[in-house]
Order: structure tokens, then sequence, then C-alpha cells
């Protein structure tokens, strides 16, 4: 028997960019630190953001950060921009291919909960007179080489982006920064926090909070998140792309939908995309909100068939349904197809873990050591344009293997 354990924009994007093979960090890890606590031995050229002060005996300071992003060359020079303490409103466009690194100023760089520097924006897929307008318009930041990349569309296929549509940025950093979507308090259609496609990004220390959409992973898009935050309440992990979000925590601000709603891509060659939640804490996000959850969250639902995304090695408290994920049924049709979907568990544990209500539920993966094997690394899952495995010279391993 088989047991079955898945507003607008500040402006529009700037231009169209070529990729460009890059390896490891731009960086030391100890000017990164140095950099981020005192403000001193930054990366040769590092641009800084103040609300406080604006000008120096040296160099000028930027009030905003996106007027320090389009300072930028378009270039594949590598660029680090430190952003000061404080709270930043505004909406930020990544376009540029080469590699960019956003240093946050905090004191205690290995806590995301001490981040001092938050970016934050107040939309959701709504413009000015209540129309609908495609997700991306919502996001606090949006990092893709074009405005048309970037965008969700409708449907379990999305927007058809044209072939000729280039990569962007390659090799996209951020240390200690929350992006936080405040259009509302509740689950109010889709208010992103982060929107990535065709580019690699690394979140280390961050914090994403929204409550619908809360990060977006689009096509051809890379993101791995390490030690971060990512709150939300209806389908706040989704997208076509790859995201490996690993030693973090997942908070939980009520339920809807699911944790996770993925949509596969079909492709000339054999693809991975998908979330990959590893060694990670899913729990609700407050004693507050904890008592009216038990028991009510997924942990995903399949956007389309071809859903991928599985659980590895976290502790899940009693939020958690019974059955782990559940199916997505539109118009009497469901969503879950067996063999084609999955949604998946290896090695959890917790209150929300029910073995007995997993089975019973039909739809979820519990996955043994020798399946989880294929998928059990980052080198695993990340993948070239073209299909190649491996694609994970953009992880800044340094911050990941600090003491």
């Amino acid at each position: 028997m088989r047991v079955s354990y898945v507003l607008p924009l500040l402006s529009l994007f700037l231009s169209q960019t070529t990729a460009a093979a890059l390896g490891s960090s731009p960086h030391k890890l100890s000017t990164l630190r140095q950099c981020q606590t005192t403000g001193k031995n930054c990366p040769e050229g590092t641009i800084i953001v103040s609300q406080t002060n604006t000008t120096t005996s040296k160099k000028q300071i930027y009030k905003t950060i996106q007027s320090a992003i389009n300072t930028l060359p378009n270039n594949t020079h590598p660029a680090t921009i430190l952003i000061k303490a404080g709270t930043y409103n505004e909406q930020l466009n990544i376009t540029r291919a080469g590699p960019i690194t956003f240093i946050g100023e905090t004191t205690n760089p290995k806590d995301a909960t001490a981040n001092q520097v938050r970016i934050t924006w107040s939309a959701a897929n709504k413009d000015s007179t209540g129309q609908s307008v495609d997700n991306v318009y919502s996001s606090v930041l949006v990092v893709a080489p074009t405005l048309e990349s970037s965008l969700t569309g409708s449907g379990t296929t999305g927007y058809a982006v044209p072939d000729d549509t280039p990569f962007g940025n390659v090799d996209f950093r951020v240390y200690n920064v929350d992006f936080v979507n405040e259009w509302s308090d509740y689950s109010d259609g889709p208010a992103h926090a982060l929107s990535l496609s065709r580019a690699n990004g690394g979140f280390y220390y961050c914090g994403f909070f929204s409550y619908q959409d809360t990060v977006y992973i689009g096509k051809l898009g890379n993101a791995y998140f390490y030690k971060s935050i990512i709150a939300g309440q209806t389908d706040f992990l989704y997208g076509f792309g790859t995201a490996w979000i690993q030693s973090s925590k997942i908070q939980l601000r009520g339920c809807g939908g699911g944790i996770t709603a993925w949509k596969g891509t079909n492709t000339t060659f054999t693809n991975k995309y998908g979330v990959y939640i590893v060694d990670s804490d899913v729990r609700a996000a407050n004693t507050s909100i904890a008592p009216d959850i038990i028991g009510e969250c997924a942990l995903g639902r399949p956007w389309n068939s071809q859903h991928r995304s599985i659980f590895a090695r976290c502790t899940e408290d009693g939020s958690i349904t019974a059955s782990g994920y559940i199916d997505w049924v539109v118009s009497g049709v469901a969503r879950f197809q067996e063999g084609v979907t999955l949604m998946a568990e290896y090695a959890v544990s917790g209150a929300g873990f029910n073995r007995t209500g997993r089975i019973e539920g039909g739809v979820t993966t519990l996955l043994d050591r020798k399946a989880w094997k294929g998928y059990s690394e980052p080198e695993r899952v990340f993948q070239e344009p073209t299909g190649e495995f491996g694609n994970v010279g953009w992880i800044d391993w340094g911050v990941i293997g600090e003491k």
C-alpha cells in the first residue's frame, strides 16, 4: 500500500541585463561583521544609506535605499550597500546583473530578532481604485531583470515570460534586514515582502513579514534563507522557482490555504523546482494566536499538480492539521495528482506531526532516508537556467559555517 506522505512600484525596471558567471563571496566574513557592527572596515566602495546623516567629509550618504541602488552602474562589478539602523518606508527594485550586497547595521549579527534595519511598504494586489493588479506590484522588494519576468500572472501556469528574457542578478545577498508588508493584520489578498525571479538571492538573518503570499520565488528564481524569520497566514511561501530555507523560523500568524503553494513548470530537463524547509521551527507566531489555531494550519496545498515542497527535520507545533498537507479543489477538480505532486515530510517531530492523520489524509508523502537523499542538500536542487545542478556559488557558505 502506498503511504501518501506537498500600488505601484517605485519605478519600472531599469533595463534588461545579461547574466554573469560568478563564484565565491564578494567579501570576507570578518569585513562583513566589522562593517555592520561598527561601520568600519567596510568593503571598498561601500555605499552608505542613513536617515540621520546625509554627508561626510569623504562621501555622500543616501537617505533612501533605492536612491543608492540607482547610482550603481549597469555592469557586473560587485557592489555593497551598508544600511544604517532605522525604518525605511520604500519599495525596492533590483534589476542589475552584477552582485549586490545589502548589509544591515546591527549589534547582534547572528540573531534575526535583533535586526535594526526595517524596510516597510503597504500594498496588496489592488491599485488606488481597488482594481486588481499583478501580485508583484505589492512587493516590498523585487529582484528580477525586467517587469515582465517578475509577473506572477494567473491560473496554474502563471505569466508566460518571453523566451528571450535575460537572467538577472547572479549574486544578491542581504544580511540582517527585515522586509515588512504592512497592508493589513490579516490575510487580505497577496501582499509580498519579497518577489524574486530569474535571479540568485541569499538572505541571512533576515525577516519577511506579511499575511498572504509573503515570499514569492518566481520562474528561474533561486533563493537561500539562513536563520531567518518568515511569517504569514495564507500560502505565504509560493512560486515557481526554488527556495531552500535553512535553520529558520516559520511563524504562523493564522491559518488559510497552506504554508506552501507551489506551481511546477514543464521543462525539457529534469527539474527540482520547489521549496525545501530544513532544520527549521514551524509554529504559531505568538502565544496569543496559538490557542486559536491548534490543528488548523496546513503545511501546504498544490497550486498546480507539479507542486513540490518538503519539510525536513523540522519541529512542528500543534498548529499543524492532522493530515499535514491538504488538496486544492477548484470547481470540483482536485489539483493533487498521484505520482506527480510531491507534498512531503522527512524526519519531522513535534506536536504537529500525526502519522495516522498523514496516512488517512492521503496527500502527504512521508519520505524515508533514501527518498530524501535526492533533495538533501542545496547542490541537489539548485539549477542553472539550462538545468545543470550544483548552482550554489552565490550562497555565502562562510556565514553558514560561522561559529
